[in-house]
């Protein structure tokens, strides 16, 4: 089976602190992932380091069986949407259309136009004067006109008010559900996650605490989602060396 993502002993540190230690994953393709953990536990870092903007302290990582940000090629496969949405806020909705079409060569004009218009987004608007879900929205399409096989999303929807919350994840549903892409979302919105991921992995103080999915970790654990994700927050913050991952029985 095609993996979306794999880390073996991955650690990144800044001087004396570990943001993420001796994480080990293994993410099968086809999956739309949830990344939860309370703030500061290393979920951006693990993204950051999948997307290639940050370099491992030790270990490996392979986005998609290959090294992260390794060449175009590798770039053209992964589509990435970072913490609040960055759009550049002097350009008009048209002008970063027209910028994704030249710095993507697999760019899908089609899609974009017709998300935009969907969306009812007025192309002559700069972006800084959209709200806060239009601009999530106009990161969103420009990730996804890329036609990535793996999209990445770094808590795109903390910010949005729960109308936005709500309009962002029925598009990004309605997208997956149609084309083989799989999707790796960190939030600490667990209730929002429960709607549309069938994967999950819990990050604690810098460690993975369980990966796997969704159907087998309830099963096994006999608890609602979040309930299954504060137990394990829960007792990692209160041990002094968290707990390491556990395996998801067999089905």
């Amino acid at each position: 089976m095609t993996t979306a993502l794999q880390a073996s002993g991955l650690s990144k540190r800044y001087g004396h602190g570990l943001a993420l230690a001796d994480c080990t994953l293994s993410i099968p393709a086809g999956h739309i992932v949830g990344l939860v953990g309370p703030n500061g536990a290393g979920k951006t870092t693990l993204l950051h380091l999948a997307v290639g903007m940050l370099a491992p302290t030790s270990g490996t990582i392979e986005v998609l069986g290959g090294r992260p940000a390794s060449g175009p090629a590798q770039l053209a496969k992964v589509g990435f949407v970072a913490q609040d949405a960055p759009v550049y806020a002097g350009f008009t909705v048209a002008d970063h259309l027209r910028f994704g079409a030249h710095m993507n060569p697999g760019w899908d004009a089609a899609l974009a136009r017709d998300r935009i218009d969907q969306l009812g987004l007025d192309r002559r608007q700069r972006a800084g004067k959209l709200s806060g879900g239009q601009r999530a929205q106009l990161a969103l399409t420009l990730a996804l006109a890329k036609r990535p096989e793996l999209l990445i999303l770094d808590e795109p929807i903390a910010s949005l008010d729960p109308l936005a919350r709500s309009e962002f994840l029925r598009s990004l549903a309605e997208y997956t559900a149609s084309r083989q892409v799989s999707v790796v979302m960190s939030s600490h919105l667990v209730s929002d996650l429960e709607r549309i991921c069938d994967y999950l992995i819990v990050l604690v103080a810098s460690r993975v605490q369980v990966a796997g999915p969704v159907t087998d970790l309830l099963a096994s654990h006999g608890q609602g989602l979040e309930d299954l994700v504060l137990d394990y927050m829960s007792r990692a913050t209160r041990s002094s060396t968290p707990p390491a991952p556990q395996p998801i029985p067999e089905a």
